[in-house]
């Protein structure tokens, strides 16, 4: 008896997604509740589960295609999968002869995705970067949920066949490389983008249209922080199981710019400004799909642990593509942290329908003056880019001081100055 696999309930507002990726394929044994298909909505992906026990039995629908909520796209039937497929037994119980005479003329040699095992499921972004580099992923371990292929593990793979070194000159023959194509063709690929990669397209384009965007900079001295941090960060692992980053911190001075400066924290809704007395900041967070937000809830209220904790949490689930639409919802502010892939300077851009984002970036060793004299200093630059509709020049430079001399004198964080 068949059951039928339905899209689930994706969250409010979304009623579409897109099949990004087959877990099982026909013919797989599948456990009540094991992820068989991933789907990828406008925020998030999200796994359908087996409902029952059994085999699946067939596709319904292709990879790449949209689905509606409810939509069937898979059936499962009771029972267990069959043993070693029979076909290949007749195979190889053949004569030499015969498959030899049967054989077809030989083809060209296959990319290094389609030299895979056939059960080895990629999503695109994985199969595009084994695609670009010439790997075996069949040979790369997964870190991924369920040991499945990520994009890192591709491109540390790749990374480690680059610096391999050349073979020796001594009678053995080197390993063979894959052959360059005909006559130096240039190839090109072209990709669907993914749900999730069109939205932050159509919403980031959307805030640059729609809202009057500045950005105002300053630098921050981090000698204090980093002091801070190394005294006591093995203390604070230890009392509370997560490690003590920068995040917290420039979570703190952020909640005490935002309560000084309420308009950085509220938003434009129609004809009218949107207050809140509480703090929700988004976490930009990079993800295999596209760069994510999940909020922090009630950071004002929160411990250094408390956010340490909440973020740590969103950042494995990023990984494993385990965040959900509730994960996503509301903030009233947002921080981007540029400075962990090296980035010196940027202007970040608001995520709608907030009015601010916070850019943090690298920390780097520059000779500042400090009392007159010229030192040298761990210093970051940080940007605040805003909706000019709703915050004036002032007040937006005024809570970017704020957060830097919080930074400065950690202190301020505990006395609410």
């Amino acid at each position: 008896m068949s059951t039928e696999v339905k899209v689930p309930t994706l969250g409010e507002s979304v009623t579409e997604a897109t099949i990004g990726e087959w877990l099982k394929q026909p013919g797989d044994a599948v456990k009540a509740d094991e992820p068989i298909a991933s789907l990828e909505t406008d925020k998030v992906a999200v796994e359908v589960p087996s409902p029952i026990n059994g085999v699946l039995s067939e596709h319904k629908v292709e990879l790449g295609d949209t689905v509606e909520v409810g939509a069937i796209i898979a059936l499962v039937e009771e029972g267990e999968a069959s043993s070693a497929p029979a076909k290949s037994e007749k195979q190889e119980s053949k004569p030499a002869e015969e498959k030899s005479e049967a054989a077809p003329a030989p083809s060209p040699a296959p990319s290094p995705v389609e030299a895979t095992d056939t059960s080895l499921t990629l999503s695109p972004a994985v199969r595009r970067a084994v695609l670009e580099h010439g790997v075996d992923p069949s040979t790369i371990k997964g870190t991924g949920k369920d040991g499945r292929l990520t994009k890192e593990d591709v491109l540390a793979a790749a990374k480690a066949k680059d610096s391999a070194p050349a073979p020796s000159a001594s009678g053995e023959a080197p390993t063979p490389s894959p052959a360059p194509s005909a006559g130096g063709e240039r190839r090109t690929e072209r990709v669907k983008m993914t749900r999730m990669r069109q939205t932050i397209a159509k919403r980031l384009k959307a805030a640059q249209e729609e809202a009057a965007l500045l950005t105002t900079f300053n630098d921050v001295d981090m000698s204090a922080v980093i002091e801070t941090r190394n005294k006591y960060k093995d203390l604070f692992a230890k009392k509370h199981g997560i490690k003590l980053g920068f995040m917290s911190f420039f979570a703190k001075a952020s909640v005490l710019a935002l309560k000084d400066v309420p308009s950085v924290n509220a938003q434009i809704d129609g004809a009218e400004i949107v207050y809140h007395d509480f703090v929700d900041i988004s976490v930009a967070v990079s993800a295999p799909g596209g760069l994510v937000v999940p909020v922090v809830r009630d950071c004002d209220k929160l411990s250094f642990a408390g956010i340490e904790q909440a973020i740590a949490d969103y950042g494995q689930k990023a990984k494993d593509g385990t965040l959900t639409m509730a994960d996503m919802q509301g903030g009233t502010f947002t921080i981007s942290n540029g400075g962990v892939f090296g980035s010196l300077m940027s202007t970040p851009i608001i995520n709608p329908p907030q009015s601010a984002v916070l850019g943090l970036h690298r920390i780097e060793d520059r000779a500042v003056v400090v009392d007159g004299e010229v030192v040298v200093r761990p210093m970051m630059y940080i940007a605040l880019s805003y909706d000019h509709r709703l915050i004036d020049g002032r007040e937006a430079v005024t809570a970017l001081k704020i957060i830097k001399e919080a930074i400065e004198d950690p202190a301020r964080l505990l006395i609410d100055l």
